[in-house]
């Protein structure tokens, strides 16, 4: 886990205040009335401030940089996503609640904080700590598995499916579960993925819904409206793109232009679709079909998303792995 030790604890004492600076600029941004000063605000809080996580922790390992970015990155696209919405600005404290206590993109949600309970709160805890520990043993037989076999790839393949059920359906459901006790309609970020018959319905409706509804505010809404919805999509992808070289080729520092790459197929791929779809031929017509399509243009590729760089100094530390 040294990829995930602080070389410099100093380094993590400069990153605090400049979290807490980003909280408090997306708060004032969200309250900017002239949309296209606050949309421009937004952005440059965006790449300012992964700016200075990335050169604050440019001497840190790979798993240290990575949680700097792509936190200090997650909290200034609320001050995107909030400019873009049309409900009204939150509160200071559901302001803070939105912004570093829930992944999803959807201010609207906190508006109704405080308010009584709402139905499925336990029911999500308990299948966020289901999931969560069978995500943990997944971890743990990966990690068994190198240490017995050496095999790069069976490790691999157990360790990356344990790390998303630990984060994507364990914490974020339990998070879920938390906040509909609070009276907020959260719900769970991921629905069932591998039901998906499409790229577009795996993309859209199911798989990472905070950073679909992220993309379909912050990009796809306000492209489509100057250039039409296939710009729209394929401009939403593009920039899912560059925020996921952000995340994963960043704080490895190589491996960019794969996750791009992977992305921008994606984007090609969901308006090849919507061709087909449009003749008569969708691909979600058949449910083998198009559960073996999603599968295959999800799953042949992610070497081009999950690259070595970011295996070696991000993922494979977790089990003491080094190439």
């Amino acid at each position: 886990m040294s990829a995930y030790t602080p070389v410099d604890f100093r380094t993590i004492g400069m990153l605090l205040p400049g979290f807490a600076f980003v909280l408090a600029a997306g708060l004032a941004i969200s309250r900017i009335r002239r949309r296209r000063l606050a949309r421009i605000a937004a952005w440059l809080l965006v790449f300012s401030s992964v700016l200075f996580a990335e050169r604050l922790a440019a001497a840190e390992p790979a798993g240290v940089r990575m949680l700097a970015i792509i936190g200090i990155l997650l909290w200034a696209m609320k001050a995107v996503v909030s400019v873009e919405g049309d409900g009204s600005p939150l509160t200071p404290v559901r302001w803070l609640c939105f912004a570093a206590a829930w992944p999803g993109m959807r201010p609207s949600l906190f508006e109704r904080a405080g308010a009584p309970a709402l139905e499925g709160a336990g029911r999500l805890v308990v299948t966020g700590i289901v999931r969560l520990l069978a995500g943990a043993g997944l971890i743990g037989a990966a990690w068994l598995v190198w240490n017995q076999s050496r095999s790069r790839l069976a490790a691999t393949a157990l360790l990356l499916p344990g790390l998303s059920l630990v984060l994507h359906f364990g914490i974020f459901n339990l998070l879920a579960g938390g906040w509909r006790y609070l009276g907020v309609d959260a719900g769970p970020l991921f629905k069932a993925p591998l039901y998906s018959r499409s790229l577009t319905e795996f993309w859209g409706r199911r798989w990472n819904l905070a950073f679909s509804e992220m993309t379909a505010t912050g990009i796809y809404r306000p492209v489509s409206s100057l250039a039409g919805r296939p710009a729209g999509i394929f401009a939403a992808f593009l920039a899912s793109g560059i925020l996921h070289e952000t995340a994963i080729s960043l704080p490895v520092k190589t491996g960019f232009g794969l996750p791009l790459l992977y992305f921008a197929l994606h984007g090609g791929l969901m308006l090849t679709e919507k061709a087909l779809e449009k003749g008569g031929r969708a691909v979600s017509r058949s449910k083998a079909f198009g559960r073996a399509w999603v599968i295959f243009w999800l799953v042949s590729p992610l070497p081009v998303l999950f690259h070595v760089p970011f295996l070696n100094g991000v993922v494979w530390p977790i089990i003491g792995m080094q190439r």
